[in-house]
């Protein structure tokens, strides 16, 4: 702890390593299980807290935090329930908003864009050799059992890197190609990065990553601002390559996956019967044993792969608007010019994988992260990292600068 608090560069390269190379099943038992991007992350507010302007957004989260343990005093959810909500949204929300209050905005874009890449690249790795190192680890059960199960679509392995599946592994390098491109390096270097991070989804074979990678580019390349032209024209180029490319391959790989792929889509609209199941405040109850129409609700029991519809399910309709306005506030800054920061591109990127995909383990913590982190950046005063001119804004700058010299007149 000490460590971490004098070296605020070093703690964010921790907490980004740890969320995209360590799997869930990596942790410790204190009372119950924390997975090990928990424990940093706690660890990371005890010792970086900082005062910040307050937004909108932080007083809709405080409410949830109000109205969740009300519920829970009235046994209206459950203890497991509870702890997950403060957790993995809550906690990682705060540190997004009080991370660039001790670290510099560009330190932290660049250092998940880098370790992001770096995920990737082992991602690529792993279906080359369809070879995973990470189920090597050992974890408690059923944790471990659960996410270290490796799956085939189509015949092939999906590349899941730590992240035990991979979807969540497809949706979180999306979220992060926002990063990369507002990374500010070289062109070409930025070029290649964005293309392992696209290479990477595809080998997810996630429908879900494929189309929040795409929504989070083009609206990358539309509002970051300062981008150049080279960059801006580069990353459609790359986009046009991608497609041809691409496209064959998921087709193949898609169209052997046949009745499997058509039948994940199917699951997914078959959940909104669940929505008859959702209450005002607190848990929906046992509605794993009831039967609506000519469907058995138990089916859905194991996996509900609809973010917004579980958190339903789980603690209420009125609770779960308070977090989803919140993350209205973290989108909308995409809207302001010293808002449009790559977090607040990476959730408006996601929103569509909201009711697609549950908050699985490392994407809903990085999620959350995202949303506090947009907030923090619109409500940021100060340098901010929109501002730094690049290499060739630098040059121009330094042509304009005051000239010393004999018969040079200088105010100061």
């Amino acid at each position: 702890m000490i460590v971490l608090r004098a070296v605020p560069r070093g703690a964010a390269v921790a907490w980004a390593v740890v969320l995209f190379l360590v799997p869930v099943w990596v942790g410790v038992s204190i009372g119950f299980f924390w997975y090990g991007i928990t424990v940093l992350t706690v660890v990371l507010l005890i010792v970086s807290w900082a005062k910040v302007p307050l937004h909108p957004a932080d007083g809709l989260m405080a409410a949830f935090l109000v109205v969740l343990s009300a519920m829970f005093v009235l046994k209206g959810v459950t203890l497991s329930v509870t702890v997950t909500a403060v957790l993995e949204w809550v906690v990682p929300y705060v540190w997004g908003r009080i991370i660039i209050a001790r670290v510099d905005e560009r330190w932290v874009t660049r250092t998940i864009a880098g370790v992001a890449v770096a995920a990737a690249l082992l991602g690529i790795i792993e279906f080359s050799t369809s070879f995973n190192p990470w189920v090597l680890i050992p974890g408690p059960e059923p944790l471990y059992s659960t996410w270290s199960e490796l799956q085939p679509r189509g015949g092939v392995l999906r590349a899941e890197g730590a992240f035990g599946h991979s979807i969540a592994l497809g949706t979180t390098l999306a979220m992060s190609s926002a990063f990369v491109i507002a990374a500010r390096w070289r062109s070409a270097l930025t070029m290649l990065a964005l293309g392992t991070l696209t290479a990477a989804v595809v080998l997810t074979f996630s429908r879900t990553g494929l189309v929040s990678l795409v929504l989070t580019v083009v609206l990358s390349v539309l509002l970051l601002p300062g981008l150049s032209r080279r960059l801006r024209a580069g990353v459609v180029g790359l986009g046009v390559v991608a497609v041809a490319v691409v496209v064959p391959v998921l087709d193949s790989v898609l169209g052997a996956a046949g009745e499997e792929a058509d039948g994940s889509a199917g699951y997914r609209a078959d959940l909104l019967v669940l929505l008859r199941q959702v209450d005002l405040f607190g848990n929906a109850g046992d509605w794993t044993s009831l039967v609506s129409g000519d469907q058995y609700l138990g089916y859905f029991a194991r996996s509900t792969d609809n973010a917004l519809l579980s958190i339903m399910l789980k603690i209420g309709a009125v609770p779960t608007l308070l977090l989803v306005a919140a993350i209205i506030g973290a989108v909308l800054m995409v809207f302001r010019r010293r808002g449009r920061s790559p977090a607040a591109i990476a959730v408006g990127g996601q929103l569509p994988s909201l009711v697609v995909v549950a908050m699985i383990t490392q994407y809903g913590t990085f999620f959350w992260f995202c949303v506090g982190l947009a907030i923090a950046s619109g409500t940021r005063t100060g340098d901010r990292f929109e501002d730094d001119p690049g290499p060739v804004g630098a040059e121009r700058q330094q042509e304009n600068l005051p000239r010393f010299g004999p018969g040079v007149r200088h105010d100061r």
